[in-house]
């Protein structure tokens, strides 16, 4: 596929090594020199000097040819009107960032489809969302649902008192099908597909797959208990923490922290229940004036990787149950996790979930690319005819780092194993490795 991205930030630069290592013929577009140095030093990209709003510049990166226009640039408009005359110029699908939520209503999606843009992504929205969703399931690290709800994946460290500690990673209870299943294990940074002789081990990452009814069941086994969020602290105005107060200011006390007075006092009139602190978040002194010892939940989302993982790891030496710390620095992910810190959001994997699909020969129906690991979970509607309704799952020939997760009948739900039979129009919940990503869509289609 020949992807065109407009926008060399860290962003555009992420996206472009992720899709350059599926064999895609990647062009990168920016009017910064330098930006385009880099991109180029961590990629195989072709790149154009220029401005992507030009007909010239976008005319050079051939996009009257690409299959697919990502518009990143730092400003919205930018990425509106590159994205728009990126499609009048014959890119097959145009796809670009905004910062106003306003766009994303109903009625005014239309509009921007008219005008020839395809989607439209918030990063910011879409992380915010992962932070309520994490709140509601406050014992793990990720948690995302399928098929609406009646699959879901749970992610969680194992602490010494979790009875899966020892075990192997099944969901077996004799004579009965499946309840879930381990479809990943992270361990020392790495990334395991189990095997049936595989045991857990204290301080392991388990990636477990479950119906909707075995939920509760998969949460205690990771040896956390849930608890209820009733306070809460966020460190940073940034737009996930004004999302993320707006959206529970209601139902919980919140208190938003933010060292830029011009900024607190614009928070305080904008989120009218949320107590809104002009303070430093790294003053140690000051926060726990503030009642940090006393939240249930604490969530760090400044701009600053660095201020976010210590400030997270402040909350939880003072005892918070739940915190949750934005870490935009890939490099420091592994860091952050190893130091104790509950859960890590990301932007960047965040925008290559929504985006990944795009780039996809079969038709995705969600993507998400986890964040304490190298894997991405894929959602399948599998088409009549296709490889996989042709034999049980053992004698498909999946790759070695792909695994079932679950499947979805109407209203029947699986936990996939392999003398199964898969049929047309099931939805199927498949975990890969990166290098297999590009191969899994053909036993589907």
């Amino acid at each position: 596929m020949k992807i065109v991205i407009a926008g060399a930030g860290e962003m555009g630069s992420h996206l472009a090594k992720m899709l350059s290592g599926n064999n895609h013929d990647i062009t990168v577009v920016d009017s910064d020199p330098k930006l385009l140095s880099e991109v180029a030093s961590l990629a195989d990209v072709i790149t154009v000097e220029g401005d992507s709003t030009t007909l010239a510049v976008l005319r050079r990166a051939a996009v009257r040819r690409c299959d697919l226009f990502i518009a990143v640039n730092h400003e919205e408009n930018d990425n509106i009107v590159a994205a728009m005359l990126a499609k009048k110029l014959g890119a097959k699908k145009s796809i670009a960032r905004i910062d106003n939520n306003e766009y994303l209503e109903p009625n005014n999606k239309e509009m921007f489809i008219d005008m020839g843009i395809d989607y439209l992504f918030y990063p910011e929205k879409i992380a915010a969302r992962e932070v309520i969703n994490l709140l509601g399931h406050t014992s793990t690290t990720e948690f995302v649902d399928f098929s609406s709800g009646k699959l879901s994946l749970a992610v969680f460290h194992l602490e010494a008192n979790s009875p899966l500690v020892g075990q192997a990673p099944t969901g077996r209870v004799e004579g009965e099908q499946l309840a879930y299943r381990t479809v990943a294990i992270t361990r020392d940074g790495h990334t395991i597909i189990p095997s049936d002789e595989e045991r857990f081990i204290e301080g392991d990452g388990a990636y477990i797959i479950a119906r909707h009814d075995a939920i509760q069941q998969v949460m205690e086994l990771s040896g956390q208990k849930s608890i209820a969020v009733k306070n809460m602290m966020i460190l940073g105005g940034s737009r996930i923490g004004v999302r993320v107060a707006m959206e529970l200011q209601e139902e919980i006390n919140i208190k938003l922290v933010d060292y830029n007075a011009e900024k607190a006092y614009r928070l305080a009139e904008l989120l009218d229940k949320t107590l809104i602190i002009n303070e430093d978040g790294r003053n140690t002194e000051a926060m726990l004036e503030e009642g940090l010892s006393n939240m249930d939940a604490f969530v760090a989302v400044t701009g600053r990787s660095e201020t976010n993982i210590l400030a997270a790891m402040l909350a939880k030496r003072m005892g918070v149950k739940k915190v949750i710390a934005e870490v935009e620095n890939l490099n420091y992910i592994n860091l952050a996790e190893s130091m104790g810190i509950d859960t890590i959001i990301n932007k960047k994997l965040v925008t290559a979930s929504n985006i990944f699909r795009f780039t996809m020969s079969t038709d995705v129906q969600a993507i998400k690319c986890l964040t304490g690991s190298e894997a991405e979970v894929l959602e399948f509607i599998v088409k009549p005819n296709s490889p996989a309704t042709k034999a049980r799952i053992r004698d498909l020939g999946l790759p070695t780092d792909v695994i079932l997760g679950g499947i979805v009948r109407g209203d029947k739900v699986f936990i996939a194993e392999g003398g199964m039979e898969i049929k047309p129009y099931d939805r199927v919940v498949v975990f890969s490795m990166p290098a297999s990503v590009g191969k899994v869509g053909y036993y589907f289609n």
